[in-house]
């Protein structure tokens, strides 16, 4: 059997959390079309830590935007944990995504009048789950990102890593098979980047969570992993480097 981890592979079997195939998206300009993805092929397997780098405005956000079902590609084929994205109604779509995907970006995006445990829960309480049965999940993945002290701090109270902590814990509430991040150390010290991506192996170790992480940080990169370029619109293989 090939390797899922090969450059280009694209969907191909049941090991697959999430895959894509031929992904193309162009934006417009007036009437001048601008590419961005111009044939991406990718297959990350459950437990696998990925960083995509590229250069300021290559589409690494607009990658995770239509591999997360939230932007609509021109063509290509997106399955998360083995469904078409793109073939299923937007109800459908809301609903994968809730289920199987988290998301984490630069910005945390907490919301300020809610305590860590609420931010936590709220996925949860989405789905309408139970508030004491989803406030004790969330209890529980501020406890694995080392937060459990921190449970009825609002997010002014804490500091920049315990909010991404807290952001983390939120995107990993609902048990995903991977979650996206994209420029998730973007705004903390290298100090605190590097105990982040420690959390990640940590947790992916644990739960066989995959992560795909959107990245200018080549040291953050080369502890992950797997390192993809997005190059001209495609990923490439990125060769390792020693840390």
């Amino acid at each position: 059997m090939s390797d899922d981890r090969d450059q280009g592979s694209g969907i191909r079997d049941q090991t697959t959390v999430l895959g894509c195939s031929g992904l193309r998206k162009s934006y417009w300009q007036g009437q001048v079309e601008v590419p961005v993805l111009t044939g991406v092929d990718l297959a990350i397997a459950a437990g696998e830590q990925v960083a995509v780098m590229g250069t300021s405005g290559a589409g690494k956000s607009t990658l995770l935007h239509c591999l997360g079902g939230l932007d609509r590609p021109d063509s290509g084929e997106i399955s998360i944990v083995g469904e078409p994205v793109w073939s299923l109604s937007e109800l459908a779509r809301g609903r994968l995504r809730n289920r199987s995907l988290g998301f984490v970006y630069q910005f945390h995006h907490l919301l300020q009048e809610f305590t860590a445990a609420e931010n936590v829960a709220m996925p949860l309480l989405i789905r309408r789950q139970e508030r004491g049965a989803a406030l004790a999940e969330a209890q529980h993945r501020l406890e694995e990102v080392g937060l459990g002290h921190r449970l009825t701090h609002r997010p002014g109270e804490l500091s920049g890593g315990e909010r991404q902590r807290a952001a983390i814990a939120r995107a990993l509430v609902t048990n995903p098979a991977c979650v996206l991040m994209d420029e998730p150390t973007g705004n903390l010290d290298r100090h605190t980047a590097a105990q982040i991506q420690g959390l990640l192996g940590d947790l992916s170790a644990q739960h066989g969570t995959a992560f795909l992480v959107a990245t200018h940080d080549p040291d953050f990169a080369r502890r992950l992993g797997r390192t993809l370029q997005l190059v001209d619109g495609r990923l490439i293989e990125a060769p390792r480097n020693p840390l």
